[in-house]
Parts: C-alpha cells; structure tokens; sequence
C-alpha cells in the first residue's frame, strides 16, 4: 500500500534516501500559469542538501528555454538548461540519434513553436507547425491548399504533438505526410497524455488528437518520446550515470498514475504522486499494489512545510 507523507520524520527520511528527484511539472509544480504553494521553497530545500533535480515534461509546446522562462517568470530561480528534459527534446534527439534522419531532410510538423525551436536547434528544417498560413480565422475548409496539394518532397519525418490551435486543414495535411509513399515516412509522437490540467480542468492533451490522425491514417507512431516511454528514461539515466547505476536513489514525482508513474516504475525508481493533478486520493487506494505508487502525498509543497 502506498504511504501517505504526513510527518516532518517522513519528509526527512525520504529526502535522505533520494539522490536524484524527477519532477513532472505541469499538475505538480504548476497548474497553467499559477505556482502550487512552496514550491520554491520544496526546490531550495533539495538543492541544500546537494540533491540533483530532474523537470521532466511531456509538455511539448514549450522547447527547454521556454521552460527556462517560464521558471523565472513564475519566481523559481536557479534552474539550468541540463536539469529540463521536455519531449519535445526528447523527440529531437531521437530524430537525430535514433532515425539519423539527415539534415537536409524537413520535419513536418504537428504542433507549437517548442517542438520547432528543439529541432531547429539541432540543425533541422521545419513545416507546418506554427505556419500562420495554416490558421484562417473565419475561412472555410479549402481542399486546395497549396501544403495540402502540393506535398514537400524533402519531408522525411513527421513528428506529432500538442496543437493548441487546430483545425481540419492541419490535420489534413498531417495524414497526407502519414500516408506517403506508402506509410513510409517515419511518424513520431512527443507524448500519448489524453488530458492535461489546467486550473482545476482537464483539457484535451496530446495523445487524443494524435490518435486522430494514427486513426485516420491506419498507423499508430513508430515511437513515442515523452513519458512513460522508457527512451526518455535511458537518455537521463546516460546524463545520470549514478542514477544509472543505482535507479532506486531515484524518485519520481508526478501527478498521473499512466504517465508519471509507470515512467519512474518502468525505470526502476520509487515514485511520489502528488494530489494537485487529475488523480485523488480514492485513486491511489484503489491500485493494485504492484502499480501503486511509493509514496503520495496533497502537494509537492508538504515537503517544505513538514520538514519545518
């Protein structure tokens, strides 16, 4: 049965059995744009005690200096670029370790600017994406859109995520890249989240429009690059090698049961699901005791406030 954190000796015996601390962001340091309480406070507390800390997002909207900004803008400070591993790096890397696709080959593109900074950063040509030709406000499907026509010959990989601005004629074009050549073309997904939160909802997250298009195309991704998928899991574990050594000085906190969870788990990590996300506390009861987390606790911020 997992173990709810309740007591200061709690918080200081589970601080002091952890090196490294895996953080989800979205649902446990923040919901949108509004910092959970002591989360600073929580962060400061394990970098004193010379813990490393991991942020690891299946966000993919954001590339890692937009989370850089996003940290500062939201008062947490310190935080360096080598302690965010979003997917929507993840997906870059693999598309440029894993597929080698060459450089001069284009990425076409479902979803927000962070997934094209990451790719650009590693020296890749983007479509689709953040195109504003893409989004006609008050203009009516036309079948004849020049991308949708016309499809680009040096595309060599499609790579999927959360579209916050969609429409049919994105989608459209998505599975036109997806039927190609026969199904050719190697298709990529940041993450399969369903939902995210945001200030006490669930909005439509990655996985339910990706499915859209693995549906109507007849494919599913070849690989999928943000948690609980372990690649991303093996990529800081080679930056970690202590963690890679030992997993179990390893402790993963999130706020989802299939996602957060299962990533750490699969990885050979303890886990803590923090309650400020889409799960409740009936939901960590009612886990079977081979898939229930760790360690649960209200917030991340009980940390802070315990321990004093």
């Amino acid at each position: 049965m997992s173990q709810k954190i309740t007591t200061k000796e709690q918080v200081l015996s589970l601080i002091d059995s952890y090196d490294y601390f895996l953080f989800d962001c979205d649902g446990v340091l923040w919901l949108g744009d509004h910092l959970l309480p002591h989360v600073p406070e929580t962060l400061d507390l394990l970098k004193e005690k010379n813990k490393t800390v991991i942020f690891v997002t299946n966000n993919s909207t954001k590339s890692r200096d937009d989370y850089l900004g996003k940290f500062k803008k939201l008062g947490i400070d310190g935080i360096t670029k080598d302690e965010v591993f979003g997917s929507s790096y993840a997906s870059a890397v693999y598309i440029d370790k894993i597929l080698k696709l060459p450089k001069d080959k284009k990425v076409w593109v479902l979803g927000e600017e962070g997934i094209e900074k990451e790719l650009k950063e590693l020296g890749y040509t983007t479509i689709g994406g953040s195109d504003p030709s893409l989004v006609q406000h008050g203009v009516t499907f036309d079948p004849d859109h020049p991308l949708l026509v016309n499809l680009d010959e040096d595309v060599g990989a499609v790579l999927a995520g959360l579209t916050l601005n969609l429409n049919y004629l994105k989608l459209s074009i998505t599975m036109q890249y997806l039927l190609k050549d026969n199904k050719s073309l190697p298709f990529i997904a940041t993450n399969i989240d369903s939902t995210f939160p945001s200030k006490g909802k669930l909005l439509i997250g990655a996985g339910s429009i990706i499915e859209t298009v693995a549906f109507a195309s007849g494919r599913q991704p070849d690989a999928v690059c943000g948690k609980p998928n372990q690649s991303m899991m093996n990529s800081i574990k080679a930056d970690n090698p202590g963690l890679q050594t030992n997993p179990k000085r390893g402790l993963m906190i999130g706020d989802r049961l299939n996602t957060d969870m299962k990533f750490g788990r699969d990885g050979g990590l303890d886990t803590l699901l923090v309650l400020t996300g889409i799960e409740t506390e009936a939901n960590v009861h009612s886990q079977a005791k081979e898939v229930a987390p760790t360690f649960y606790a209200d917030k991340l911020g009980d940390l802070y406030e315990l321990s004093k």
